[in-house]
């Protein structure tokens, strides 16, 4: 099966996404303050900002938040949510090509997005986008593979039932690959234990949100879904599964 485009990926999976994907610690917010001089007065740029998730953090915090995001469905959803907020400006645009003046914010955010873009031309938009002095930050919840039995055999579900996770999935950057060719400079990582207990509903949802889960139509969805529910049932106690996520960001100057 062919992989979708990237800015379409998400396209017909903004609800699911927006309900059941996990949002950032507030923790955040502090340890950016401490290590970057985050103030509220600091205008940022959420880069691939999706249904708002990280956005939404931002915003709590006072700032300015340019939402770039590419994708129709998922740009609709962070609007009906945060509209309301004037600080809250919605972009149709990618992350190679923000739109957004030169030298005009503090902070580059991108949640949960950093491995779709092109990263050679993304680190010369956010170059030329930010003030000098300015940080990036590339901000990930990450699922504990190894924490609970249960993330194990979930692990071992979304590589049997995927379209292409082994090939997309933001697990495969490492430091030596991509991170440190980006910031070509020291930069900061700081990480937050992030506890969940789900339901069938959160587990389903949750695989349903991502870019790589099989789409309803396929000739394999009925006997996944059939496996994810045993899954779950093997697994719960209570009507919940253990599935702690591990919030990992990674900030610097380009």
């Amino acid at each position: 099966m062919t992989p979708p485009d990237i800015t379409e990926r998400f396209t017909g999976r903004a609800e699911v996404y927006a309900r059941f994907r996990p949002e950032y610690p507030r923790e955040l917010l502090t340890h950016l303050a401490a290590a970057c001089g985050l103030q509220p007065r600091w205008v940022v740029a959420d880069v691939g900002s999706g249904t708002g998730k990280l956005t939404t953090l931002f915003l709590s915090n006072g700032n300015v938040v340019h939402a770039i995001e590419p994708n129709a469905d998922m740009r609709k959803a962070a609007e009906i949510r945060l509209s309301g907020d004037p600080r809250f400006m919605s972009i149709d645009a990618r992350a190679e090509a923000t739109g957004l003046p030169s030298g005009s914010v503090d902070l580059v955010a991108a949640g949960q997005a950093f491995h779709w873009f092109d990263v050679e031309r993304a680190r010369e938009e956010f170059h030329r986008i930010l003030r000098p002095g300015g940080f990036v930050l590339l901000v990930w919840n990450r699922r504990e593979t190894n924490a609970t039995p249960y993330l194990h055999a979930y692990e071992e579900f979304l590589r049997r039932y995927s379209v292409d996770y082994a090939q997309v999935h933001h697990g495969k950057l490492t430091d030596k690959e991509a991170l440190r060719p980006f910031f070509a400079a020291d930069y900061g990582v700081i990480e937050f234990a992030n506890p969940r207990k789900l339901d069938f509903a959160a587990v389903q949802g949750g695989y349903l949100s991502t870019s790589y889960s099989l789409p309803s139509g396929h000739a394999l969805f009925p006997q996944a879904m059939g496996r994810l529910r045993g899954l779950f049932d093997a697994h719960q106690r209570g009507g919940l599964v253990d599935a702690p996520l591990r919030t990992v960001a990674h900030y610097g100057r380009l």
